[in-house]
């Protein structure tokens, strides 16, 4: 069964809260979120494709990674991990960057909080997305992120299932 996907946006706050319930344990929805190998499988949307370049999944530590078209295009960001609360949460400051991890200053940092919980369903995963500003939100979401995002988390779903 495909579960729907929340996606709410908070013009006022500039942040994005989306959640979605997966059909299997927490453990499992857990490495899909913080395995390099694992997330390459689903995290950008097809065609597109995930490609880890380096990944230190702990406090302090970074996932740098590309998006890359079926052209072989590839776009860079990273994620700088803050807390981890194992099989919990984690959160992390994301942003576009070069292929060394230098922050690309014409697209807006944004701040994501991932939750996990298991719920009579399985999973229930929530992300809580903090941008500086509205403007810096809407430039993200005008770039296609909400379908894009979306289209990632039910790939996860069909990996999963």
């Amino acid at each position: 069964m495909k579960s729907d996907i929340i996606f709410n946006k908070d013009l006022d706050a500039a942040s994005v809260y989306v959640m979605k319930i997966y059909n299997t344990d927490v453990s499992k929805v857990w490495d899909y979120f913080t395995k390099s190998e694992l997330l390459d499988q689903w995290w950008a949307p097809k065609p597109w494709k995930c490609e880890t370049v380096s990944q230190e999944f702990k406090s302090g530590g970074v996932w740098l990674y590309s998006m890359v078209s079926p052209e072989g295009e590839k776009h860079y960001a990273q994620v700088k991990y803050g807390e981890i609360m194992e099989h919990r949460s984690f959160d992390g400051t994301d942003t576009f960057c070069d292929d060394k991890g230098n922050s690309n200053p014409d697209f807006p940092e944004a701040q994501w909080l991932f939750g996990f919980t298991g719920v009579e369903e399985g999973t229930k995963v929530t992300v809580n997305i903090h941008f500086a500003s509205e403007p810096a939100m809407n430039q993200l979401l005008e770039m296609g992120f909400e379908e894009g995002f979306k289209t990632g988390l039910n790939q996860l779903e069909e990996i999963l299932n």
